[in-house]
């Protein structure tokens, strides 16, 4: 092939391609929809948002990344080790690449495909098919550069495909990002359900303990007559309860470790796990928009919003489909019966073959416009959604977090004041004035008392981590 129709060839797909990509599009103008929840929080005597009374040095939550904002350094390590680890996340990160791998194929339509070949053939023919009478064995070799069906994108078709294509990786890319702030309040959820059941666990040892040191001192009082068979029965109560408890907690306490392994991916040392909810560095404080606005920072709903402006490049190439499609078709080579000649003056070739496919009548291109405008609709509905999800997650947790701390004060009392009724029953069954059932009541009153004060300790940690992740989760 001579130089000057590789030149030739150049010139002409820098002209096709320009062509190709400067033609127009049919995509409609992506308009931002309004946001379907109030621009505030709720702020009644329920949501006391007041950022004043956060610590000077709290950060905005857009730019808390969780590394500050889980200050406890078991916790932390563990978190690295889960987002190294956690098959979800690693799936999330696959998926990425799968994506951006789809985008780039996507991406390829727009330029030409150039194919090199070479070819060799060799024949003999019987000498009944030749015009001499007698057999003949012919040789060809080849040597082309060619395009093979490269459609131009005149009415804008792939690039409507390919601006759907990136944004699928876009919000694929905000799934991944979803993936790893579940992922991490998954963890420090668990964190603290081992940590909150391993102090529920050594109450119930404690209290256990107790019961059967009383248990005996009135067992002895049994045998010398001074209580009946009936308060014997009835101090059994507690020691069986406890007893129970001990086991139902050892049960719950080994299942939250196995949640934890499997959400870090792998085995942790006993080092890294919490004795209990107060050896436990409680996170940063944070502070946050009143605002909604702050939604648009989670990736669900960053991920919603690509996905509904791929929906509009899709009905930029279902448009389309209704206009001629031109593709072209070419080569440049050389051909000779000797592979030395291939390069020899005259042995030149070229084939030139545009297309043009126009569309008359095809009922499945009306059917693909209405499937693509169907597609925007559910794809807006689905961000409105989301948006609406969200709007609940982070209402529900201000709701908590601004009367948490009235409920912890107001349980803080519940505990002191059962602990001196039990202690009051005691003496006065001591003293014989009353029977044991009074005291019976009052320590299932105070054990209760403890077991949901650590509940709310527990709900407290939880909902700060929860309001984290449902502003977005700040940086990674």
């Amino acid at each position: 092939m001579s130089i000057k129709y590789i030149k030739n060839l150049e010139k002409l797909l820098i002209g096709l391609v320009i062509i190709s990509l400067s033609g127009c599009s049919f995509a409609p103008k992506y308009i931002k929809p309004e946001s379907p929840v109030p621009a505030q929080f709720p702020q009644d005597n329920s949501y006391n948002n007041d950022k004043s009374a956060s610590d000077k040095k709290a950060s905005d939550v857009k730019s808390l990344s969780w590394q500050a904002f889980f200050r406890d350094k078991n916790l932390h390590a563990i978190i690295e080790t889960a987002l190294k680890n956690n098959r979800d996340v690693r799936i999330a990160a696959l998926n990425v690449e799968r994506v951006r791998a789809l985008y780039g194929i996507q991406q390829a339509e727009l330029f030409p495909v150039i194919n090199s070949n070479g070819e060799w053939t060799k024949q003999r023919s019987a000498s009944d098919l030749t015009n001499l009478g007698y057999p003949r064995t012919t040789e060809k070799y080849g040597l082309n550069v060619g395009i093979v069906s490269w459609e131009l994108d005149l009415f804008g078709r792939i690039r409507s495909l390919k601006d759907q294509a990136l944004e699928e990786y876009l919000a694929t890319d905000e799934a991944r990002r979803a993936a790893q702030i579940a992922l991490i309040s998954a963890i420090s959820r668990a964190y603290l359900s081992l940590a909150a059941d391993r102090e529920n666990l050594s109450i119930a040892m404690s209290t256990l303990q107790n019961q059967q040191a009383s248990y005996k001192l009135i067992e002895k009082q049994h045998e010398v007559g001074i209580i009946t068979q009936l308060d014997l029965r009835r101090a059994q109560i507690p020691v069986y309860t406890a007893q129970e408890d001990v086991a139902k907690f050892r049960q719950i306490v080994a299942q939250d470790q196995n949640a934890l392994n499997l959400l870090t991916g792998s085995p942790l040392s006993e080092s890294l796990l919490p004795v209990n909810l107060s050896n436990i560095t409680e996170p940063a404080e944070m502070l946050y928009d009143l605002s909604s606005n702050a939604l648009f920072n989670r990736p669900d709903i960053i991920g919603a919003e690509h996905r509904l402006k791929g929906a509009y490049a899709y009905i930029g190439a279902a448009r389309a489909a209704f206009f001629p499609r031109i593709s072209l078709t070419t080569s440049f080579g050389t051909a000779s019966n000797e592979l030395s000649g291939l390069f020899n003056s005259g042995s030149d070739t070229w084939n030139f073959a545009p297309k043009i496919s126009i569309p008359i009548f095809d009922a499945r291109t009306w059917a693909a416009f209405r499937v693509s405008k169907s597609e925007r609709e559910i794809m807006l509905t689905q961000y409105e959604k989301t948006i609406q999800t969200a709007f609940k997650e982070v209402a529900d947790a201000l709701a908590v977090k601004n009367t948490v701390d009235e409920q912890i004060t107001a349980h803080l009392s519940l505990v002191d004041a059962t602990s001196e009724t039990y202690r009051l029953s005691e003496e006065r069954y001591k003293k014989g004035i009353d029977s044991y059932l009074s005291v019976l009541d009052a320590h299932r009153s105070l054990y209760s008392a403890k077991q949901g004060l650590v509940s709310l300790r527990l709900a407290k940690a939880v909902n700060q981590i929860n309001l984290y992740a449902v502003l977005g989760g700040g940086s990674f």
